[in-house]
C-alpha cells in the first residue's frame, strides 16, 4: 500500500495549506523523557494545534514513569487532553531505557507537583486510539516520539483506522549514524518490529531523525535565552540542565521537538523522499533505519536538516504562547 511521490507532495502542501488557516488535529505518541516535555509543552500551547490526546508508551523509561510524566505536564499547563496508558514493552524485544540521558524519574531536573492517577483515563491507549480515530469527523496527525509499539499494535489490530490517519510523523531513526548503537537510533532500536510495521504501513510518514537535531543543536547560549521568557521556559532550562545527549559539552539535541518545529513550518526545514525499512536480524546493526533516496517506491518524507537558523525563532515565538 505504498503512496505515490504525487500523494506525499500533496499531503505536505496540504499541512502547510492547514497550519496556515485552521488547527491541526494531532494525537501525541510518546515517552516522556526531557525532549518529549519540550515537544509537548509547545503543542498543547500552540493555538495552532488542537491535541486530541496524549497515548504513552514504554521507552526512556518504564511505562509507570513515563505515565506519570505525561500526567506532570498535563498538570503544569492546567490542560484537560486525555491521557492513556499504552504498551508496557516491545513487541519483541528486551526493554531499553535512557535513565542516564533523561534522569532516573525520565524528567529529572524541575520538581514537579505530585499528581494523581485519578487524572490518568482507564481505557488503554491502543483502544483510545482506534476509537478516537474511527469517531473523527477529520483525519488526525499522529505525532510518535516514543517507540512505535502502540501504533504498531493499532495498525495490526485495528487496519480500519488507516482511513482516519492524516499522517505519522516520527521521530526516529537516521541516514547514517545511531546514538544507541553505532548505526541505532534510541526510539527505533527500543521496538525495531513495531517500527517496520509502521514504515510499511502504507501511510504517509515524516522521519525527523537523528540528522536534523545533529544540526540544529540547541546551544548552552540558545537555552540560556529562554530561561527568563516564561515559567514553562524556565522548566525547561531546568530540564536541560539535566540532559545528556551526545555532544553534551557544546550543546543539547532536543530530537522530539523538532517533530512539533515541522509542522509548524514544514518550508524552513530539507526534506528528502526515501524507501526506509528497518534492519530486524543484524548482529550489530538490529534497529537500523536503512534509507533508500534512490528507491522508485518511496514510503517516508526524510527531515534531513533546518533552512538557517530559522528553526530557533520559530521555537522562541512557540515557546511566548506558554504559561
Amino acid at each position: 500500500h505504498v503512496r505515490s511521490r504525487r500523494q506525499r507532495q500533496m499531503c505536505i502542501r496540504d499541512r502547510e495549506r492547514r497550519a496556515s488557516i485552521m488547527q491541526i488535529p494531532i494525537i501525541i505518541d510518546t515517552d516522556p523523557g526531557i525532549d518529549d516535555a519540550a515537544a509537548i509543552s509547545l503543542a498543547l500551547c500552540h493555538s495552532k494545534f488542537d491535541v486530541k490526546m496524549i497515548s504513552t508508551v514504554n521507552g526512556n523509561v518504564g511505562i509507570e514513569k513515563t505515565t506519570a510524566n505525561a500526567l506532570k505536564l498535563k498538570q503544569f499547563f492546567n490542560s484537560n487532553v486525555q491521557v492513556h496508558r499504552g504498551a508496557s514493552k516491545p513487541l519483541l524485544n528486551q526493554i531499553v531505557d535512557a535513565a542516564p540521558v533523561h534522569g532516573e524519574s525520565g524528567m529529572d531536573g524541575y520538581q514537579f507537583p505530585p499528581v494523581s492517577e485519578s487524572d490518568l483515563t482507564s481505557v488503554h491507549a491502543v483502544e483510545a486510539l482506534k476509537n478516537l480515530l474511527i469517531n473523527s469527523e477529520e483525519p488526525i496527525t499522529i505525532v510518535a516520539i516514543g517507540p512505535l509499539t502502540n501504533i504498531a499494535i493499532l495498525l495490526s489490530s485495528y487496519p480500519e483506522v488507516q482511513n482516519h490517519i492524516k499522517e505519522v510523523i516520527i521521530m526516529g531513526g537516521s541516514t547514517g549514524r545511531g546514538n544507541v548503537t553505532p548505526l541505532a537510533e534510541f526510539n527505533i532500536y527500543c521496538d525495531p518490529e513495531a517500527a517496520q510495521v509502521v514504515f510499511n504501513s502504507g501511510l504517509p510518514l515524516t522521519m525527523v531523525g537523528l540528522d536534523l537535531a545533529s544540526k540544529a543543536m540547541f546551544t548552552y547560549d540558545f537555552v540560556k535565552s529562554f530561561k527568563e521568557v516564561n515559567e514553562t521556559g524556565r522548566m525547561l532550562y531546568n530540564l536541560f540542565q539535566h540532559y545528556r545527549s551526545e555532544d553534551f559539552d557544546i550543546g543539547v539535541k532536543v530530537y522530539d521537538v523538532f517533530t512539533i518545529l515541522y509542522l509548524l513550518n514544514p518550508q524552513s526545514f530539507i526534506v528528502k523522499e526515501a524507501d526506509v525499512q528497518i534492519e530486524l536480524d543484524g548482529k550489530y546493526t538490529k534497529g537500523a533505519t536503512v534509507v533508500n533516496f534512490n528507491s522508485q517506491y518511496p514510503n517516508c518524507s526524510v527531515v534531513l536538516s533546518p533552512i538557517g537558523s530559522e528553526f530557533k525563532d520559530i521555537f522562541l515565538s512557540s515557546l511566548k504562547n506558554c504559561k
